[in-house]
């Protein structure tokens, strides 16, 4: 495979599935913007959450070439599932745990008095929800990859977008 053709290929995987963490990222900032809106509070954050999620797909595509181990890869499919979910989850939640500690280092005064604010911060249940959320976003990607591998290229695509073969007969009947 050459360079361009591998550039190609991980520019596409790239984009489906930061597509796939998208349609997450968008759902969870509207069921943010609704819940505010409630109280009267403007919330914005469009710009970051593309960018979070563009992050988020390329890690999450880099650890899908890592592998788990002998011991995970002879386990039924349900166990690197929910491994690699666990993993990604806390991943998730230690690098938004950092990202406010970084944000409040001058508030506290160094990086490592944050850290200990963060977790103590009446605002941490929204790192809490914003992790809980992906890592039921992280769950649903993985479950496609496995299902993914077990149909094929271009499998989940047939299961999903193609119609059942006796609903074509039955509309071939109906038109005759």
């Amino acid at each position: 495979m050459s360079f361009k053709e591998k550039l190609v290929h991980e520019s596409k995987a790239l984009g489906l599935i930061t597509l796939y963490f998208a349609v997450w990222v968008g759902m969870i900032l509207l069921l943010k913007k609704l819940i505010l809106a409630q109280y009267g509070i403007q919330f914005s954050a469009l710009a970051l959450a593309l960018v979070g999620t563009v992050l988020l797909a390329k890690v999450v595509l880099l650890m899908e070439h890592i592998p788990m181990g002998a011991w995970v890869r002879n386990q039924p499919p349900v166990v690197p599932v929910v491994l690699r979910t666990l993993i990604y989850a806390l991943g998730v939640l230690v690098v938004l745990s950092l990202e406010r500690a970084f944000e409040a280092r001058h508030k506290y005064g160094s990086f490592g008095r944050a850290l200990v604010e963060v977790y103590q911060h009446p605002e941490y249940s929204r790192v809490l929800f914003n992790t809980i959320c992906l890592a039921w976003a992280l769950l649903g990607f993985n479950i496609l990859s496995v299902l993914r591998r077990h149909f094929g290229k271009n499998g989940l695509r047939r299961l999903f977008f193609t119609r059942p073969e006796g609903h074509r007969e039955e509309i071939t009947r109906n038109e005759a």
